[in-house]
């Protein structure tokens, strides 16, 4: 078993699309102004691993504790994609995820070494 001491932060993708765009501005703000965390650029394109538009927020572990649970109970039917950042992006993605709603295929190449 892995010690969870190694999570610095945590990161919460919320995807959206242009018929709910302005819903995923409007959780992003209200989850920043509740918790305080960082509200990540909101990206009307796909960005990095994932396959949908997206906005991040970031969050000490404490946040992400009382984070996660109020995004399951008011992402209203938006997909949510989570993961602790423990240094090893790759698994980080690929092993540690934690989806709310349906999961989603992820372009992992982006964390190949080479």
């Amino acid at each position: 078993m892995r010690d969870t001491g190694g999570i610095t932060g945590y990161h919460a993708h919320v995807y959206f699309d242009e018929g709910t765009v302005a819903q995923a501005r409007a959780l992003c703000a209200a989850a920043r102004d509740r918790f305080g965390v960082v509200m990540g650029r909101v990206h009307e394109t796909c960005v990095g691993p994932h396959p949908h538009w997206s906005c991040q927020l970031a969050a000490t572990p404490a946040q992400f504790a009382e984070l996660l649970p109020w995004l399951a109970l008011n992402r209203r039917g938006l997909i949510v994609f989570a993961h602790p950042e423990s240094g090893d992006d790759l698994a980080d993605h690929r092993d540690h995820g934690i989806w709310l709603g349906c999961g989603l295929p992820l372009d992992l190449s982006i964390f190949a070494k080479g």
